[in-house]
């Protein structure tokens, strides 16, 4: 049997501005840019932010001389979603073509994307003129409610809440279907219904989680932007299977986000905090999110014992003695006989030899990025990035 799979890779999460600070590391600090792979290899790109850069270097690397084709669909004109254009490799060479899809704004008229991506390379705000991009370009002016093909995938577009306007797309592949629905503001009923109507059935509803359910009642009401727990109310209402939550606040930590993937997951369990470099295959099989190589430090290859808690990925705790095989100073590789959700958080707690007459304990929290098969047929290998932990180190009966 063929399975027709589609492949989406998360590029840029963040909203509004980037973010290097190392309290943001963990998520990432590029803004808004998704590539989706439809099963035919249809390549499709989602919003053109700072991530941008990154996919333009990889596909210079993979495609090398030969030409590359995509349709790029961008949901507004705000400078997170187009600030990547300039950086963007590929827009530069010759034997690339690109198809642009956008609305036509009331502040900018007719051909407003082209004005748009025009105006990013204009003087004297950047040194390289637009007639060096030399890659084929088209422009498509849409509008919300639109549907239209691409070698077969379907893609539809509603209008959101947000100021100066901003689409939300759904794409329909052979191997499932992804909507991507950042900066919208619940409370508009028509959009809202829109927006619901966009993401029925959905396999993955990518949606816009910037602030707290406190934060968009009092001090970012009217800002465009929404929160986790109405993300969940529209997965629930439009029966969607996963949920991502995206777009992070620039001065969002890493825990701040983890803690807004905690409180949602106890409403609604298939819920993830979009990462860059997570990537989300979808095929008749099912939907499976994978997290980007993280541990990049030096390691020191050793084998310990160690007490190691969380949730599995039933939604129940566990706890066991399990083999430290390596560490470093930003996470380690378990084995384990429970297999513990993705993004969920964990405990390693490690007994320090010393005095006999006395014990220490080292207890580290981090969080879970990383499976495989294990080196033991019967366990499975979990990778683990530590986190700060504020709390005092708890001694472990």
């Amino acid at each position: 049997m063929t399975h027709h799979v589609a492949k989406l890779v998360f590029w840029g999460v963040r909203g509004s501005t980037p973010t290097l600070e190392r309290d943001t590391w963990r998520y990432g600090g590029n803004t808004p840019c998704l590539e989706l792979t439809a099963p035919d290899g249809t390549h499709f790109i989602l919003d053109c932010g700072t991530g941008m850069r990154m996919l333009g270097n990889r596909w210079t690397r993979s495609h090398g001389i030969n030409g590359i084709a995509a349709h790029i669909l961008v949901t507004h004109y705000h400078w997170d979603h187009i600030q990547g254009i300039p950086f963007f490799n590929p827009f530069f060479q010759s034997q690339n073509r690109f198809h642009f899809y956008s609305f036509q704004s009331k502040y900018l008229g007719p051909d407003s994307l082209r004005q748009v991506l025009e105006a990013q390379l204009a003087s004297p705000y950047f040194p390289v003129d637009v007639n060096m991009m030399t890659a084929g370009r088209e422009f498509h002016e849409i509008n919300g409610g639109d549907k239209w093909l691409v070698n077969g995938t379907q893609i539809s577009c509603a209008w959101l809440n947000h100021p100066q306007g901003c689409l939300g797309y759904r794409i329909e592949t052979a191997g499932g279907s992804v909507v991507y629905a950042t900066d919208n503001e619940p409370g508009v009923l028509q959009n809202d219904q829109n927006l619901r109507q966009l993401a029925q059935g959905a396999d993955v509803l990518i949606y816009d989680s910037q602030y707290s359910p406190e934060q968009l009642a009092s001090e970012r009401k009217g800002w465009g932007h929404s929160s986790w727990l109405e993300g969940v109310k529209i997965a629930r209402d439009a029966k969607v299977r996963n949920l991502i939550l995206f777009h992070h606040d620039p001065d969002s930590l890493d825990k701040v986000v983890d803690g807004f993937l905690s409180a949602a997951r106890q409403e609604f369990p298939a819920t993830w905090a979009a990462t860059e470099g997570m990537s989300i295959t979808m095929s008749e099989r099912g939907v499976n999110v994978e997290m980007r190589e993280t541990r990049v430090g030096q390691r020191r290859r050793l084998r310990f014992t160690a007490v190691v808690s969380g949730q599995s990925e039933d939604g129940k705790n566990f706890e066991e003695k399990a083999t430290v095989r390596d560490i470093s100073l930003q996470g380690a590789y378990l084995c384990l006989n429970n297999r513990p959700k993705l993004q969920s958080a964990i405990r390693v707690v490690i007994e320090a030899a010393g005095d006999p007459a006395t014990s220490s304990v080292l207890s580290l929290r981090g969080t879970v990025v990383h499976f495989d098969a294990g080196r033991e047929k019967t366990q499975n290998g979990v990778g683990v990035v530590f986190i700060d932990d504020t709390d005092p180190a708890r001694p472990h009966d």
